[in-house]
């Protein structure tokens, strides 16, 4: 089904570009090149969907697995606030990260902490109105858990929606569902990664008065920062093929991750 699905959004997403670059020569028509620019975005937009809704079914069917490396948390959550931080800024929202509260080695799956940390805040700066703060922290709770917390200044979710939020293309219900459009899938996606590590997610919020998304993981998967973190490079066990498709997929990722915000509650 994947093939099926994203070969023909892949034809789609590269002839549109074409033609909005006018690469064979010129179109002549201005119209035509803005809906061919439009074409290509909705084939994102909807690419982007797909791929989260594949994502959350291998989940649920126990198809996933964990590619372990030894990552660096004061570079991972800078990486991954560089690739909302122009959405961010246009919305004129402050995203700030305490990284000297980060000083350890996290071992996990690179590709998928990314995930997870990205639809966080994206979801976090998409509800945060001009003026807001979303604030990031990573940190060691002594004795109990390895805690990453993405807290922002937002509008906030009603206690009889904290549930609803969690479930497959649920959202809030609420009159500002007309102005933030989403799947709901990015908040069932990113519990699924969290807990394939071992953790818990929760959300903790109140209307008018912001959201806190609190992950706990457990203290096996700290390291001391004195061990080397790598590049999140597959595991030499791996077979080659599984690498490359691992790779092939991290790419694709990365390029709409950065692009469409599909991320959403």
């Amino acid at each position: 089904m994947s093939h099926e699905l994203r070969t023909p959004l892949n034809a789609i997403m590269g002839f549109s570009q074409i033609i909005a670059e006018e690469t064979l020569g010129p179109i002549g028509t201005d119209k035509y090149i803005e809906y061919s620019r439009d074409i290509n975005g909705s084939a994102q937009h909807l690419l982007a969907i797909i791929n989260d809704i594949l994502d959350l079914a291998r989940i649920e069917a126990g198809k996933t697995e964990l590619i372990e490396d030894p990552l660096d948390p004061q570079m991972l959550i800078p990486a991954c606030i560089r690739v909302v931080s122009e959405r961010a800024k246009v919305a004129g929202v402050a995203v700030e990260f305490a990284a000297e509260n980060a000083d350890f080695v996290f071992v996990g799956d690179e590709r998928k902490m990314k995930q997870i940390i990205i639809n966080l805040l994206s979801n976090a700066v998409k509800f945060t109105p001009a003026g807001g703060r979303i604030d990031v922290r990573w940190q060691i709770i002594e004795g109990r858990c390895c805690e990453l917390t993405i807290c922002d200044t937002g509008i906030g979710i009603g206690p009889e929606d904290l549930t609803r939020v969690l479930q497959p293309f649920a959202q809030a219900e609420s009159g500002l569902n007309r102005r933030y459009e989403g799947t709901g899938l990015g908040l069932p996606l990113t519990r699924g990664l969290v807990e394939l590590h071992g953790g818990s997610f929760r959300l903790v919020s109140e209307l008018g008065r912001g959201t806190q998304a609190i992950i706990e993981f457990p203290l096996s998967r700290v390291r001391a920062s004195g061990a080397q973190p790598s590049a999140g490079a597959p595991a030499p066990s791996r077979w080659p093929v599984h690498q490359a498709i691992e790779a092939l997929e991290q790419t694709i990722r990365t390029g709409f991750l950065s692009g469409e915000d599909h991320a959403t509650r």
